[in-house]
């Protein structure tokens, strides 16, 4: 069984920061896109940021310039820098990873959330 597990999140006011982990552990021989999703209430999930393989990254444009998206193989982590944050980034955030486990076959996997609140 593979398991993601997020942490890092909490409540902060306007223009403050949260660094997010999550980590990966379970039976894992490679890790393919890895990053992260949010979803507040009433919205559909939506991409945050990803980290690739071979460490490119994409944001979406909300996030650009603010956020930043990185990932340690060694440790089968990807963290999620987020500075500048604003009322609208509130939600609940997931990570999400791509995971081989020796075989041909890939699975995704869901973390189960960590909630960030940004208000003053």
């Amino acid at each position: 069984q593979v398991q993601l597990v997020e942490s890092g999140g909490g409540m902060v006011q306007p223009g403050g920061s949260l660094r997010l982990s999550c980590a990966a552990s379970g039976r894992i021989f490679s890790i393919n896109a890895m990053g992260w999703y949010r979803q507040a209430p009433g919205k559909q999930r939506e991409l945050v940021a990803t980290a690739t393989r071979g460490g490119g990254s994409n944001y979406a444009d909300s996030v650009k310039g603010r956020f930043t998206v990185s990932r340690d193989d060694a440790k089968n982590t990807v963290y999620l820098q987020m500075n500048s944050l604003k009322p609208e980034d509130t939600a609940l955030y997931y990570c999400n990873a791509g995971i081989n486990s020796g075989g041909l076959a890939w699975y995704e996997y869901w973390g189960q959330g960590t909630q960030v609140t940004v208000s003053s």
